[in-house]
């Protein structure tokens, strides 16, 4: 009887593993290798960016809409990806870019060159997101948590969830990547710890009419106690994060 719960096991842990290169589609593999994004190649194993896009299950010729992109990291794999038939629409709410703005005038300086010229970089007010065409993907990492928090005035995500439901193509992608607070905390740690309860995201984004779609462990981490800081040294860079995949119908 050992042997079928042994085999059974192994099967379990196949399937919970990440995503290897090797694994990725054909377009994602390609702007992961791309030489215009070699700095960001090193700290690939840490973000799991080109394993997030095949989740994201974006492709050549999209138009996707990154919600407060930081750096850019994912916006450039998300650029070379869609190619130039596709469209990236990198969009800050003012509250966040007044905070940001390094990041956001060193994107908008990047979008003007080649290859990043299907990057637009645009700034709204917090609680109106808009987009010029529809789209077929929307992505945030690690920014959900914020909405609700004091600096951003205090937005019930639920105006986030059905801004981004108007935002999206029939059948298009809401993908939502953000550091797990305790389970039941609900929005609790959001302007402290920098943390949401997985599970009141997933409630409010259900509410707003998507369909839950999957989840990846690519960036859990179970040693991560969930009370912490994310930006505490001890923590910091790996924190237990949720990605969740939800569909417009």
């Amino acid at each position: 009887m050992k042997r079928p719960i042994l085999l059974l096991a192994a099967m379990a842990l196949t399937l919970a593993a990440p995503a290897l290169a090797a694994d990725l589609p054909a377009p994602v593999a390609a702007a992961a290798a791309d030489p215009a994004r070699a700095a960001d190649r090193a700290i690939d194993a840490r973000r799991r960016g080109p394993e997030l896009m095949a989740f994201a299950r974006v492709k050549r010729g999209d138009k996707v809409l990154e919600l407060i992109p930081g750096s850019g990291y994912f916006t450039r794999l998300f650029s070379r990806i869609v190619g130039p038939r596709g469209h990236v629409y990198a969009i800050w709410p003012q509250p966040y870019a007044d905070e940001a703005v390094p990041d956001v005038n060193a994107l908008k300086a990047a979008s003007a060159k080649a290859p990043w010229t299907n990057v637009s970089v645009m700034v709204e007010p917090a609680a109106l997101l808009t987009v010029p065409e529809p789209v077929d993907v929307v992505f945030t990492s690690q920014n959900y948590h914020d909405y609700p928090d004091k600096f951003m005035g205090r937005i019930d995500p639920m105006v986030l969830n059905r801004a981004v439901y108007k935002a999206l193509k029939p059948g298009g992608y809401y993908i939502i990547v953000d550091h797990a607070a305790e389970a039941g905390s609900g929005m609790r740690d959001t302007d402290t710890l920098h943390r949401i309860d997985p599970q009141i995201v997933k409630a409010q984004v259900l509410a707003a009419g998507f369909r839950f779609d999957g989840e990846s462990q690519l960036l859990r981490n179970p040693a991560d106690s969930h009370k912490l800081l994310v930006f505490n040294p001890a923590i910091r860079g790996r924190t237990d994060q949720f990605i969740y995949r939800f569909r417009k119908p």
